[in-house]
């Protein structure tokens, strides 16, 4: 069965336009974006292209609505008030979001279905915090003064920069905690893929936020990097890649502006002896055809025993092989094209780089022959994988996975530790304890047990080159508050 859709209609009132300071304004030039549907190749919608005038508008509206404008100074609650009214706003229109993911990422619609629901219960988790976390601590002065005040303020003005995989994931993980805390914001959306963030806008316009509480534009990279730059805002959230990290965080350390970082990963599932091949093939094949392996915390390096290698390369590879590739809203589909075609040029160009490096291409590593039309390619397993070579350590972003043997399960916890990443593992046991003792060893901001796990609900986020800081849960909170310290002479009046 396939769902019903219409392929050419992106369901959002003003993609020719941005969302600044309240208002759905013109560009400042005719640019525009051609936004494509990957398993077609026609253009879904055309989007407003910002530019530097553009992006200087938005950030001087954010600026504004926090210096001078209510946002700031509302209650807690007051704020959590707003926030539910998103949820629900973004719960009305959860379908319109599902067909928005498929279309201008590939992603299955059984899968992008709900999205909304999803994004709305982030809304409600932070709007939540607003009666349980505690922005004011009464502490006790130890240098003198007679009573402390320890309170949690908002940062200021914040560039969001969100990713083009999977945006009304991303964003709320941003924007929910940032408008609780009281900040106002710049939402820079991917050129690619663009109309999730107008249908946030929309939803935000309805639920009545003041003035440039949020903003909303659609730039490339070069003009991203005005709103890095730009001294008016006080810190930048980004999720993408690591190498536009980089670039990021060097340009926010120039100003020492506050920065948090959610990178890509190369994140390893160590098999251990006691568990059973077959399921462990299922589990990460399964897996890795989410969004078509373009994931930053996919599973793409699977660490075996040497003894063990070959039954599981051949595991993986029948199950791979079995896979149904197709339309994104046929029901029979296991998975999607790839989001863009430099997207597929590049997991082409890896494979070659697999192969030409001595791996053994155990399955898939082409395009499938039944399909046309779309940035398909085979899901692709690797065999005889040196943890040395390029498609072990690099972040492909494509459904190719790398099977590397082990000597034993130190040197698995070695090999899956030697990365210049550390956002996601999973140990593959029986065995609970060993599942604690080695997930325990491994380098990584999230271990999974006998499965893909990630639960930015609670907390995601990576060590070393995977980013900096957390999202999700309280933690996620705390990158959007700046602590301070009044050190009072005397008693408040409450206190007395």
């Amino acid at each position: 069965m396939t769902v019903q859709h219409d392929r050419n209609v992106a369901p959002v009132a003003h993609p020719d336009r941005f969302f600044i300071g309240g208002e759905w304004v013109k560009p400042s030039t005719d640019s525009s974006l051609a936004i494509i549907d990957p398993a077609t190749e026609e253009l879904y919608f055309r989007a407003a292209e910002a530019q530097a005038a553009d992006v200087s508008n938005a950030v001087g509206s954010a600026r504004r609505a926090f210096d001078e404008g209510p946002w700031p100074r509302l209650t807690h609650a007051e704020r959590a008030e707003f926030l539910t009214a998103i949820a629900a706003g973004l719960r009305a229109r959860t379908d319109d979001g599902a067909k928005i993911w498929s279309h201008e990422t590939g992603v299955l619609f059984a899968v992008a279905d709900g999205v909304g629901e999803r994004a709305g219960d982030v809304f409600d988790f932070y709007a939540g915090l607003a009666d349980t976390y505690s922005f004011e601590e009464q502490v006790t002065p130890t240098m003198g003064g007679d009573h402390g005040l320890l309170v949690r303020e908002p940062v200021g003005v914040v560039g969001m920069i969100v990713p083009w995989n999977s945006p009304l994931v991303q964003i709320p993980s941003k924007l929910a905690p940032a408008l609780l805390a009281g900040c106002t914001v710049v939402v820079k959306l991917a050129p690619e893929a663009p109309a999730h963030g107008y249908l946030l806008a929309e939803i935000v316009e309805q639920a009545g936020l003041p003035p440039g509480v949020v903003n909303v534009v659609t730039a490339d990279r070069e003009v991203s990097e005005l709103l890095v730059r730009d001294p008016r805002v006080d810190k930048v959230g980004f999720t993408g890649s690591t190498a536009a990290g980089r670039r990021i965080a060097s340009l926010c350390g120039e100003r020492i502006a506050r920065v948090s970082l959610e990178l890509g990963g190369k994140s390893a599932a160590v098999i251990l002896d006691d568990y059973d091949l077959e399921q462990a093939a299922h589990v990460i094949a399964e897996a890795e055809t989410l969004l078509t392996g373009q994931v930053c915390s996919s599973l793409t390096r699977i660490v075996v025993s040497r003894g063990r290698h070959d039954e599981f390369v051949d595991a993986l590879a029948s199950v791979f092989g079995g896979m149904t590739l197709g339309n994104p809203f046929d029901e029979q589909t296991q998975m999607g094209p790839l989001a863009m075609r430099r997207q597929r040029d590049r997991v082409e160009s890896y494979i070659a780089k697999g192969i030409a490096e001595g791996a053994t291409l155990a399955a898939g590593g082409g395009r499938p022959v039944h399909l046309d039309r779309g940035w398909y390619i085979e899901p692709t397993v690797f065999g005889n994988v040196d943890n040395s070579s390029t498609i072990a350590r690099d972040e492909i972003f494509g459904p190719v996975l790398s099977v590397i043997p082990a000597a034993d399960e130190c040197d698995a916890v070695a090999i899956a530790n030697d990365s210049i990443y550390g956002l996601n593992a999973s140990v593959f046991t029986n065995d609970m304890e060993r599942a604690i003792d080695v997930s325990r060893r491994l380098r990584s901001g999230t271990v999974g047990h006998n499965a893909f796990r990630s639960d930015s609900g609670v907390s995601f986020g990576g060590f070393k080159q995977s980013g900096i800081g957390r999202e999700g849960g309280v933690d996620g909170l705390l990158p959007y508050l700046e602590t301070k310290l009044m050190i009072l002479d005397g008693h408040p009046t409450s206190e007395e």
